[in-house]
């Protein structure tokens, strides 16, 4: 039994330690890829490496792909080059100094070959947004907004939106972003000011439609002139054309055949129709 008891744990202890010794080869493996990954680093797609060395910027971006870098030494930062949208509401003043409410998008992206310095000057994605996107929208609406009135705002909305464009192009352009598109999304005004635009076109129908009224009584009195003229001629030209002859033809044409009887004074008298019958041959 003793034997037997020393064989199994003789087992034990080869089957324990070729368990340890698969174990410790697993453990140094992953040791050696795990410091062998620490000399690569992969840029993933749409975005930049940010080289550093020692914390310092170096002038070298990282593209997409796995790129060799020195552990320890040095650092990299990634940031996305893709196209950002940021949606911005602001308050400006018009040129005749009406509030003008504007709600904003913005598509920009980081000028990728200058992730470095932007990286460096500003810093990541949320503090470019708040420290140059935010203000710059603002102050270029401001700005425009500024040159023209509130009416020219609402009608020459692609003016202004050319305008804002441009001037925000440029702002950026300083900070190694490029602005894709700007979009005005919704524009509005004080609801005392859209009460006094509402009540500018109630005054506005309602003098076009008193324009239309005495234009309307104008044209009917000229119309009822021009028919007392029109009568008046006819008259005129009744009169002048009246004959016995033709009064005579008009009697005789509805005549029934009856000859009328006209009272006098005490005294029936018979209208004489002779002259008026044909005589026969």
């Amino acid at each position: 039994m003793a034997g037997n008891n020393q064989t199994t744990s003789l087992k034990s202890h080869r089957q324990l330690n070729r368990e340890t010794y698969i174990l410790s080869r697993l453990l140094f493996v992953f040791l050696i890829l795990a410091i062998a990954s620490s000399f690569f680093v992969i840029v993933n797609a749409g975005q930049r490496g940010v080289l550093m060395q020692f914390g310092q910027v170096q002038p070298q971006v990282l593209g997409e792909g796995i790129h060799f870098i020195l552990p320890l030494v040095n650092t990299v930062q990634q940031i996305s080059v893709r196209v950002q949208k940021q949606e911005i509401s602001t308050e400006a003043s018009s040129k005749d100094l009406q509030d003008v409410f504007t709600d904003v998008a913005l598509n920009w992206h980081i000028i990728p070959e200058e992730a470095n310095a932007i990286f460096q000057q500003i810093g990541d994605r949320q503090q470019v947004i708040e420290r140059i996107i935010n203000p710059a929208v603002e102050e270029v609406l401001k700005a425009v907004m500024a040159q023209y009135t509130a009416e020219e705002i609402i009608t020459k909305r692609g003016a202004l939106k050319t305008g804002v464009d441009n001037l925000l192009t440029d702002r950026l352009s300083t900070y190694h972003i490029t602005v894709d598109d700007i979009s005005l999304v919704h524009i509005h005004f004080s609801q005392r000011f859209n009460d006094a635009v509402e009540a500018k076109q109630v005054a506005e129908q309602e003098a076009k439609r008193a324009d239309f009224i005495a234009i309307k009584a104008i044209k009917e009195a000229e119309a009822k002139v021009n028919l007392a003229k029109g009568e008046a001629e006819a008259q005129r030209l009744l009169r002048e054309t009246l004959t016995a002859e033709i009064l005579q033809k008009q009697a005789l044409s509805k005549w029934d055949g009856k000859l009328p009887i006209m009272m006098g004074n005490d005294c029936l008298n018979l209208f004489d129709m002779t002259p008026f019958i044909p005589t026969k041959q």
